[in-house]
């Protein structure tokens, strides 16, 4: 009896778990980055957090993904943690959706949900289609597995010592709630869990008691996700991981206290335990943020208490761009002040890579890539802010600055895509675990060192826009140049003696060149301050 019950049940929960991620992959698809653009737009006032949250968590069908999100947006400085929080609590509300459905009698919508389903991803004539379909088709591999749990579990009717094991948790309800957190914990989906009491329930196996100290548990052990994000991410992000469980622990320690008349209240709400146990999830998930929504401000201010520390977000967004100073020449000032923040977290993420390299630490890469979508963000800012100030400039020097700050953001953040580069060339030099000469090594340190003096200088340059240190810089361009070549042939020559091997050696070539490319938009950028102040000294001498 156990091993074609184990195996069904496995069978069963690795349906419902694939189905459910292909349903939510075929909704994210359909709905492109319009999912990000919610999240990022809809989360200013805490009633339209919490309803984002449930709303994206509806889309993407799963709380855990949502609080994922959430912990990578407050990590980059998109949202504060009072978005975030209230973010957190729609997501909670929104993850009920699935119990829902899924404890109506739809099972008849299996089969043709997964031929439907199919036909339109396989023979869909647009993406839209194809997304769409496979969203059917993961909706019914779900209910397929919620069968297959289902019946797998039907011997089990018979069998006391399980039986005595589920009044035991109905009786104690703290067993429940441990087995219910363990359980999600180990899946990482609640949904996964609130679908396993409803096939419990289904077969008349759960009484009401033992399936909502469950239930309990599961969102209690859904808060791992989030805390597993958090992991090397800054202090908000952490703050807001920490936000999840301990809203989700009061919530259960709440409903612990009232078990009783929760129970009475759940009752009425349905006929049978399949409908009273997805009820339930809803009613502890919607009263949670109805009962925390009035103390929020005092909610944030305790997890701020409790995780203490100085905030260190990077912030993706602009910090110095004003629209207000659109059509005057404050514009460029505060277009070149987002600029050299730009280009001072270029040079981090360029510092960052070299870092990952030489210590071979895949850790590092990840602040690397962090850091790029902050790049690219800014660059898309920056461009934007200054293609609307070159529609009416003041002065034909106004233009030309504009013209020149245009040039330097998109050197900036080329240097940030060639840092990417080399974090992929570590990943590749780690995962086939390639190792250099000492004289290869140097030659690296070596010109390292020389590309980060140059573009450092670089920035320096337009922050003080010295001309004279510009110029200065550009006729250093042949050093790295010269370099790269000499190191070529050395390479070459360790090539031909085989004291290299030729996998290291094809990455040692892409990142010497990787470097030169730094040093030329360094050169880049200091031959547009060169020019514009240059033009900006004649204007102002005639």
């Amino acid at each position: 009896m156990f091993i074609p019950l184990f195996f069904g049940l496995i069978g069963g929960l690795g349906l419902f778990l694939y189905g459910m991620q292909r349903m939510a992959e075929g909704l994210q698809k359909a709905a492109g980055d319009r999912l990000r653009q919610i999240l990022e737009l809809f989360t200013s006032h805490p009633l339209i957090a919490i309803a984002t949250g449930a709303v994206t968590t509806v889309l993407v069908q799963s709380s855990s993904t949502t609080t994922v999100m959430v912990v990578g947006f407050v990590n980059a400085g998109l949202m504060n943690l009072q978005q975030a929080v209230g973010t957190i609590m729609g997501a909670n509300i929104g993850t009920t959706i699935t119990a829902q459905i899924v404890s109506f009698p739809i099972y008849e919508t299996t089969l043709p949900a997964i031929g439907i389903g199919f036909g339109l991803h396989l023979l869909g004539r647009t993406r839209i289609q194809r997304y769409v379909g496979q969203s059917i088709l993961g909706f019914g591999l779900l209910l397929l597995g919620l069968m297959t749990m289902s019946d797998a579990l039907y011997p089990l009717r018979d069998y006391p010592p399980f039986l005595d094991i589920l009044v035991s948790m109905g009786q104690y309800p703290l067993l429940g709630v441990v087995a219910g957190t363990v359980f999600t914990v180990l899946v990482q989906s609640s949904s996964a869990t609130t679908g396993l009491v409803i096939a419990f329930s289904i077969q008349n196996l759960i009484d009401l008691p033992a399936g909502l100290a469950i239930i309990l548990g599961a969102n209690l052990g859904t808060c791992i996700t989030a805390q597993l994000a958090a992991i090397g991410a800054n202090l908000t992000a952490r703050r807001a991981a920490m936000a999840h469980v301990v809203f989700n622990s009061l919530g259960v320690l709440l409903f612990l206290i009232i078990l009783r008349p929760f129970s009475e209240l759940v009752v009425a709400t349905g006929d049978t335990v399949t409908r009273q146990v997805a009820n339930a999830h809803t009613i502890f998930n919607v009263t949670n943020t109805v009962l925390m929504y009035p103390f929020l401000n005092r909610f944030v201010a305790f997890i701020v208490r409790i995780v203490p520390g100085d905030e260190d977000t990077l912030q993706l967004q602009p910090k110095y761009l004003d629209e207000r100073f659109l059509h005057s020449p404050a514009a460029l000032l505060t277009a070149t002040k987002e600029i050299l923040r730009m280009a001072d977290i270029s040079l981090e993420m360029y510092q960052d890579s070299i870092t990952a390299f030489m210590n071979n630490d895949d850790k590092v890469i990840e602040a690397v890539l962090q850091k790029e979508e902050v790049v690219n963000n800014l660059e898309t800012a920056i461009t934007r802010y200054l293609s609307q100030a070159a529609q009416d400039p003041v002065t034909s020097k106004h233009s030309a600055r504009i013209t020149a700050l245009m040039h330097i953001t998109h050197d900036v953040e080329r240097v940030g895509d060639h840092a990417v580069n080399i974090t992929e060339l570590t990943q590749e030099k780690i995962n086939r675990e390639l190792t250099f000469t000492p004289q290869a090594t140097d030659e690296l340190i070596t010109m390292y060192s020389e590309v980060q003096r140059i573009y450092i200088k670089s920035i320096d340059v337009l922050r003080r826009e010295d001309s004279a240190a510009a110029r200065s810089l550009i006729r250093e361009d042949d050093i790295i140049d010269n370099m790269e070549k000499a190191y070529r042939e050395t390479h070459m020559t360790r090539l031909n003696q085989g004291t290299c091997r030729p996998e290291a050696g094809v990455i040692f070539l892409d990142l010497i060149s990787n470097l030169e490319r730094i040093a030329d938009h360094a050169n880049n950028l200091a031959e547009a301050v060169a020019i514009t102040l240059a033009e900006d000294e004649t204007s102002l001498s005639a």
